[in-house]
């Protein structure tokens, strides 16, 4: 089924099984449509204008004991025929929690799952017990589901989690475990290990291990602390180890895959309230290419009043001549309670932009916005940005977005 009708489906039951429902006054509304319209023009110089339409719908107490539904789709299409743009159904599930005297939770449906082992979109159940002890268990399972392939009943996921709070709620542990299919073959057997200590204003320490049971290797892994003491200042290290975990399927999965590894210290001193200001050192450490020395410092503003922003100094150092010296910059001012305005650069950072869909990697040095957004009512607004974007690799494109907001 195409998940534009799987979309009006889930909705339609939803609201058919509130408005017939005997107890259907006890149940509240509320959620956001937008209407977003994008234009730009793709390698072949044609210009795309594409068109969504996002849904996000909750009704609370629907069955007047606590059960709700939680919805978020789009419908999309382009104008001009330049690009193929999906409809998507993000998630769409009921869930209830405190059932079966307070020990669990469970949602049913179409729900992003996230576990130490690796996460997905799932079409099924998850259910969570909690208090057994010092533990809580989780179990899910259903369908296994992409955005960009369709699948059938062979394509499934299942795992389970268990987690505890140990040392007066001081110290997390958690283990997980994770297997997709696909077509009635097994593409993704992994298991998760996470643990997070956390000091009370002194110090935080936190890891988390993936460990690739089919390939017999460790995946992921993630060492960090952070120094809280001081009100005015902190300081936080991480050690990240990463090896890409393709499914069994995959043409992939035959090749030898690099492994990258990365050494980080941040400093973050606080100047005052919503300003502060920071120091990031990172050495990346590759297999095939030369490591790279990456510094980034900078200040920034969170809005306390009408303006916020940042600024922010990069550059970066190897041996392949792949160097930066760049500078990320935003500003943006609160003219008044129905309207607020910004701009923003990065100048030479590199940044990356994937679109996973439709398989394209733009890679910009150079990226320029002005955004705006204004109130019509504190339910009504509308926003519109527009971007420059060039690189060595690409010439210049432009790129804007509109988009119409009603919540209710």
């Amino acid at each position: 089924m195409k998940v534009g009708k799987l979309l009006v489906v889930f909705f339609t039951v939803v609201l058919l099984y509130v408005f017939f429902l005997d107890k259907a006054p006890a149940a509240t509304f509320s959620g956001r449509s937008s209407t977003v319209v994008e234009w730009f023009e793709d390698p072949s110089d044609e210009t795309a204008v594409p068109v969504y339409e996002y849904i996000l719908l909750n009704v609370r107490d629907i069955d007047n004991d606590g059960m709700n539904f939680k919805g978020y789709g789009r419908l999309a299409t382009d104008t001009q025929d330049v690009v193929e743009v999906d409809s998507r159904l993000y998630y769409a599930y009921l869930e209830k929690r405190g059932v079966f005297n307070s020990r669990v939770d469970f949602r049913f449906g179409r729900q992003f799952v996230v576990t130490t082992a690796g996460a997905s979109i799932l079409d099924g159940l998850d259910l969570i017990f909690n208090k057994v002890g010092p533990f809580n268990f989780r179990l899910f399972g259903g369908g296994y589901a992409t955005y960009y392939e369709d699948y059938d009943s062979d394509d499934l996921i299942w795992g389970a989690e268990v987690n505890g709070l140990f040392l007066q709620n001081r110290l997390t542990l958690g283990l997980s475990y994770l297997q997709t299919w696909d077509e009635s073959e097994l593409t993704r057997e992994l298991i998760g290990f996470d643990f997070d200590y956390d000091q009370e204003n002194l110090i935080n320490v936190y890891s988390e291990i993936q460990f690739n049971y089919i390939n017999n290797v460790v995946s992921y892994f993630l060492l960090g602390a952070k120094y809280y003491r001081s009100p005015k200042w902190n300081l936080r290290a991480e050690y990240l180890y990463s090896l890409p975990v393709f499914t069994s399927t995959s043409i992939y999965s035959v090749f030898a895959v690099d492994e990258y590894e990365e050494l980080m210290a941040e400093y973050t001193y606080n100047i005052g309230p919503g300003l502060r200001a920071f120091g990031t050192y990172s050495r990346e450490i590759y297999e095939d290419f030369s490591d790279a020395n990456v510094f980034e410092a900078g200040i920034e503003k969170i809005r306390t009043k009408q303006f916020s922003g940042y600024l922010t100094g990069v550059y970066r150092n190897d041996d392949d001549g792949q160097d930066l010296k760049g500078l990320k910059a935003r500003a943006a001012w609160m003219f008044s309670k129905k309207f607020h305005a910004g701009v923003g650069a990065n100048v030479d950072v590199l940044d990356r932009r994937i679109d996973y869909e439709n398989n394209e990697d733009e890679t910009t040095s150079d990226l320029f916005w002005l955004y705006g957004t204004y109130f019509f009512t504190d339910r009504v607004n509308a926003q519109l940005k527009l971007e420059r974007a060039s690189s060595d690799l690409w010439d210049e494109y432009y790129r804007g977005r509109a988009r119409f907001n009603i919540s209710f």
